[in-house]
């Protein structure tokens, strides 16, 4: 054993001994103070290696040299390897030697000399030997060694977690020191021993400053902008891109799929991120940002765009040259506020639903009065489409099941939502389920916020909007006062919602489109028919049923428009149809007179001016009124709508316009009066220069102001005297011409000197760039004078935008006569697209009886408007009529796919088309005025609102009986078909009890409920006609053979089965008489491919049934029979009425 113990002693002799200390600290560390331990830890090395030699000097350098001759301490760790536990009891050894030693003077100086050498290899126990200093380097600076490991500490910790690399070297030797590694060990020690001597550093560079020490000016700035914007994603101007920080930068990589760059999220210090200094970040470049903050405000955020208010010249001439630019939040944008661009969000891309409409929607509700069981409400909304300036309002009460609500949101299709005080739970559902999903009504999620709603909400929405209003109203002209009457008069709701709007567009700088109170649109004024959601979805008004797009809707199919305002006002008319009947004759006696000239000059002149319209100028006015407007855009306005004028400047008079149609005149006279304002701006814009964006020379000469004309002589000034300059500096370079200037990488006035001409350059000039051949310099005099053009230049950019954002100022003025003809181009442009709708085969003006004739429908030859352009083989035409008092309703019954919900579908898209003003497919057509269209179809549940199928159906169904008025049309389809035979049968034959008898609405009730046929003969007078769409059944030859031993029942009783279910029904989709008694279900399901032996067990089950019924009932008219005969002369009259029914239904 006394072998192998005296290499430790030897390897211990050496200094290679002194890179143990990290395994002694790793010991000492939990008892002892850091900054003592170490010291000590050093001090009993130094006392070991003295007391193993005595001379202490010669030990100290002997084996120093023999290392520097080995060149790596490798061989001393490889030795030290050998033995791992003999290492730790020589440590242990060691530690206790300071007690043994006795006191002396040489040995303390010796301890102090050592601990000093020692100190250098603190940080560097894994460097080669050969890079350990000599003893001439004990000077050497430590400050600077622990600067640079402070440095390199902070590299690794920013790679890792926080406090990663000190958990490293705390973990490691506690999982290291019970397993066989010994090297492993002592290099975890070396590690420790870092970790151990930092520390208290470590925590006096966090107390010399704030945490927001860390962060750059800029980013300072940044903070106290978003602690007031919070809710918004801020994009921040910085040099030459848009950058994103924090929180902001993770949800704009993820929508924008651009790179984060990973740092702090939180914005609030949290310690979790205490070890981060900077900001995560993410950058979009300047000419990008409209793009990306479309694709945000698409996404359903709130984007605020953070601007440089100085530029880079005056920053450098005026006094706050070393702070950061001065930076403001200068736009702030939504779904329903974003205008800034100018294409659309509500243009839908191919495949995707239907658009939103744009409108930004306010809604606030209360209980109404005298609260029940049906939980009513009253409820004020007011949209604003930012867009186009329009605005809707309306203030109603509501039942339970939230109809008036739903229909509203529905035709409103708003894409931002602001909620005004607490809604109520059925409300609140509604308005999440509609505006939640990417696939609802609206085409795509719809934003929503929140705003409190205080007690006394109402007195400061008043006092809020008089103020508004009475600022606006200083001028005492009429115009003014009109409005301010007007907006006193609304709805105590509507002031709430229209206060709240007011406070919420003002954050977006919009607030000024409530001047325009001349499109104040009440929703529901009574000039207009009430279509609700759910007929607009079963009409397939504005999407299709199938997959959700316009293809295949109404709209789809009358959309014949050449421009946007037009087409954006055809969807309105189809979805509000008119019920004033000289409007509706107005639009309709446009309509044919177009369609009566429709190979004529003026119409092919009128449709040719309309499609040559490329610019939405609809939207581009409104951004001129808002001040957003580009210059080639306002060139485009312009240009566009003088070309109008022009085309119609002939036009003086009603009589010009070569129309007789009252609506066509008044259109078309709208026209010309807006040419000499166009003109006149026209005449101060430079085209080339508007086409270029150039803002420079946007302005002709003679229309320049005067801080243009100022900035543009001193930047001429300037460059006269750069070019004077060129002989003063080929002068100093001993050259007889003048120098001539170059621009190199976009740096320009550059004097290009030969490099073997440099000794006659001056060394106060500044050498920019330069090739082995030459080199390129600014003199002091080019910089001073590029310096002062930059300051005119950036000056004359901001005079230019002052001046053309006072020319939008003026334009705005004249808004109204340039938006009244923008308005009469689109209703031009609906009526030619009526008209060209109305010239395809086989379409007819329809008839609009007097208003004191009772309800009327009457169809002849009537095809789906829909269907016939979508079926390759046509549609079969039909023929029908309601009409009160009889019959005031027809009862269709039909085998299943025989086309029962396509013709009542088909009768209710007529009705809309005739009130909408166009022409309708069918032979001939007379109506009364239709106040509303109710429908109940389709089986569908609503699960988020927690209503089931059923519960869907006669929700409905009861919001319909509530409604329908004498006028109105009703359909029905297969109600009670969601719950058993005999509850649904009883509920439908109420409810068409009710509607005939109570509200004598025209109605058409679908059902398979054949018994139901009987209730129609029992109302009497002929009210309900049984109709049926018709059809052939033939039995086909059986060809299947008898089934085997696996099949049911005999060989009889099969083919009678395959008889049954090899009946085929050829559907004829005419409309006859009388009643089916059939449905025959079990064909659709072999048209279906249900499984042959499924249809057999079906085909066998329904004819038992129908057997078993035939014979109860057949009993029962036995027994009546019986009864009767046994009564004689005493048979009451309800006997004989039994008896009679029973016999029928054999």
């Amino acid at each position: 054993m006394a072998g192998p113990s005296r290499p430790p002693e030897k390897r211990q002799a050496s200094l290679t001994s002194f890179f143990t200390i990290n395994g002694l600290s790793k010991k000492h560390a939990g008892s002892v103070a850091k900054g003592s331990a170490t010291n000590r830890d050093k001090e009993d090395d130094s006392i070991e290696s003295s007391s193993a030699s005595p001379d202490l000097e010669t030990s100290r350098k002997r084996p120093l040299q023999g290392k520097t001759g080995n060149g790596t301490q490798t061989s001393s760790r490889a030795a030290k390897r050998t033995k791992s536990n003999p290492d730790d009891d020589g440590s242990d050894g060691a530690s206790t030697a300071p007690a043994m030693a006795p006191p002396g003077r040489g040995s303390v100086a010796d301890t102090s000399s050592t601990s000093s050498r020692t100190q250098r290899y603190v940080y560097g126990a894994d460097r080669p030997a050969g890079d350990v200093p000599g003893d001439e380097g004990d000077d050497e600076d430590l400050a600077a060694k622990r600067k640079k490991e402070e440095l390199h500490r902070k590299f690794v910790k920013k790679l890792g977690r926080p406090d990663s690399l000190s958990l490293f070297g705390r973990r490691e030797p506690q999982n290291g020191s019970g397993s066989p590694g010994p090297d492993g060990e002592d290099e975890e020690g070396g590690g420790n021993e870092v970790e151990e001597d930092e520390p208290a550093q470590l925590v006096k560079t966090k107390k010399k400053g704030a945490k927001t020490g860390k962060l750059t000016p800029m980013e300072i700035q940044f903070l106290d902008i978003k602690r007031k914007h919070m809710d918004t994603i801020l994009v921040v101007e910085v040099g030459y891109k848009f950058r994103f920080f924090g929180e902001d930068a993770r949800i704009a990589a993820k929508e924008l799929s651009i790179v984060c760059i990973p740092g702090k999220f939180r914005y609030d210090e949290h310690p979790s991120e205490a070890h981060l200094d900077r900001f995560a970040s993410a950058s979009i470049p300047v000419h990008r940002l409209n793009v990306h903050v479309k694709r945000l405000v698409a996404a359903g955020h709130k984007v605020g765009v953070v601007r440089q208010l100085e530029t880079a010249a005056l920053k450098k001439a005026g006094d706050n040259r070393n702070a950061p630019f001065v930076r403001k939040l200068t736009n702030v944008y939504t779904k329903g506020t974003y205008i800034d661009e100018t294409g659309e969000l509500d243009q839908p891309a191919e495949g995707t639903g239907a658009p939103a409409g744009g409108y930004l929607l306010c809604l606030t509700e209360s209980s109404a009065k005298g609260l029940g069981a049906d939980e009513r409400v009253h409820v004020g909304i007011i949209a604003v489409q930012p867009a186009t300036g329009d605005i809707i309002y309306d203030d109603f009460e509501d039942g339970f099941m939230r109809r008036e609500v739903e229909t509203r949101l529905l035709h409103i299709s708003p894409c931002e939502l602001l909620i005004v005080g607490e809604l109520s739970k059925a409300t609140d559902k509604l308005v999440q389920h509609l505006a939640g999903s990417s696939t609802n009504v609206f085409g795509d999620k719809s934003r929503v916020e929140r705003v409190p709603k205080t007690k006394t909400m109402a007195a400061e929405a008043y006092s809020h909007v008089t103020q508004f209003y009475a600022d606006k109203a200083k001028g005492n002209d009429e115009r003014s006062t009109a409005l301010l009457d007007r907006v006193l008069q609304l709805p105590e709701p509507v002031t709430i919602c229209l206060s709240a709007m007011i406070t919420h567009l003002a954050e977006y700088g919009l607030e000024h489109i409530f001047d325009l109170t001349k499109y104040f649109q009440s929703f529901s004024t009574r000039q207009h028919m009430l279509i609700t959601g759910t007929t607009l979805e079963s009409l397939e008004v504005y999407r299709n049923a199938t997959d959700q797009t316009e293809k295949g809707s109404l709209l789809w199919t009358l959309d014949k428009t050449r421009t946007r305002p037009g087409r954006r006002l055809l969807r309105k008319w189809i979805g509000r149809p008119l019920l004033d009947r000289e409007r509706l004759k107005e639009r309709v006696v446009a309509v044919e007179e177009l369609l009566e000239n429709w190979s004529t000059i003026k119409v092919d002149k009128l449709g040719g001016l309309l499609s040559s319209i490329k610019t939405d100028l609809e939207r581009n006015l409104i951004r001129i009124y808002y001040g957003k407007c580009t210059r080639p855009e306002l060139l485009s306005t312009l240009q566009t709508l003088q070309r109008i004028t022009i085309e119609f400047s002939g036009v003086k008079s009603p009589a010009d316009t070569g129309f007789t149609s009252q609506l066509l005149r008044d259109a078309i006279c709208a026209l010309p009066g807006i040419g000499d304002v166009v003109t006149t701006y026209l005449d101060k814009i430079n085209p080339e220069a508007a086409r270029k964006d150039d803002k420079y020379t946007f302005f002709r000469d003679n229309e320049e102001t005067e801080d243009i004309m100022n900035h543009k002589l001193g930047i001429a000034a300037v460059e006269t005297e750069l070019d004077a300059h060129r002989k003063d500096a080929a002068a100093k370079l001993s050259r007889k011409t003048p120098v001539t200037y170059v621009a190199v990488a976009g740096i320009e006035y550059l004097i290009e000197v030969p490099n073997t001409d440099l000794k006659h350059v001056p060394a106060s000039w500044v050498k920019i760039s330069g090739t082995k051949k030459l080199s390129r310099f600014h003199t002091p005099e080019v910089i001073r004078l590029m310096n002062e053009r930059d300051q005119h230049k950036e000056a004359l950019a901001a005079a230019c935008d002052t001046a053309f954002t006072d020319l939008l100022r003026s334009i705005a003025a004249e808004y109204q006569p340039l938006r009244d003809a923008v308005a009469s181009l689109a209703t031009l442009d609906c009526l030619l697209s009526l008209a060209q709708v109305a010239s395809l085969p086989g379409y007819s003006k329809p008839t609009f009886l007097p208003s004191t004739a009772p309800p009327t429908i009457t169809i002849t030859s009537g095809r789906h408007p829909i269907a016939e352009h979508t079926l390759p083989d046509g549609y079969i035409p039909f023929t029908t009529s309601l009409t009160s008092p009889s019959p005031i309703a027809q009862l269709i019954t039909g085998p299943n796919m025989g086309g029962k919900s396509s013709y009542v579908r088909a009768v209710a898209l007529l009705v809309l088309l005739a009130q909408i003003g166009s022409y309708v497919p069918a032979e001939a057509m007379s109506l009364t005025v239709t106040d509303a269209i109710y429908t109940r179809m389709g089986a569908r549940d609503n699960l988020f609102a927690g209503e089931s199928t059923f519960m869907v159906e006669v929700s409905e169904t009861a919001a319909i009986l509530r409604g329908a008025t004498p006028r109105s049309l009703v359909i029905l389809d297969e109600l009670g078909r969601g719950t058993s035979t005999h509850d649904g049968a009883a509920i439908a034959h109420a409810v068409l009890d009710y509607v005939v008898r109570e509200t004598r609405c025209l109605t058409l009730f679908i059902t398979h409920y054949q018994s139901l046929a009987r209730v129609a003969e029992g109302l009497g007078d002929g009210r309900v006609r049984c109709v049926h769409m018709r059809f052939e059944a033939t039995k086909t030859a059986n060809t299947k053979s008898k089934p085997g031993p696996s099949g049911d029942g005999d060989g009889d009783g099969a083919d009678e089965i395959d008889d049954v279910d090899d009946e085929e029904i050829t559907f004829l989709y005419e409309v006859a008489d009388g009643v089916a008694h059939r449905s025959y279900g079990l064909n659709v399901a072999r048209l279906a491919r249900i499984p042959r032996r499924v249809l057999d067990v079906a085909a066998r089950k329904s004819r038992e049934m129908e057997e078993a019924v035939k014979a109860r009932r057949l009993r029962g008219a036995a027994r009546l029979l019986e009864d009767v005969v046994k009564a004689g002369e005493g048979c009451g009259e309800v006997q004989l009425d039994h008896l009679v029914s029973s016999i029928e239904q054999l």
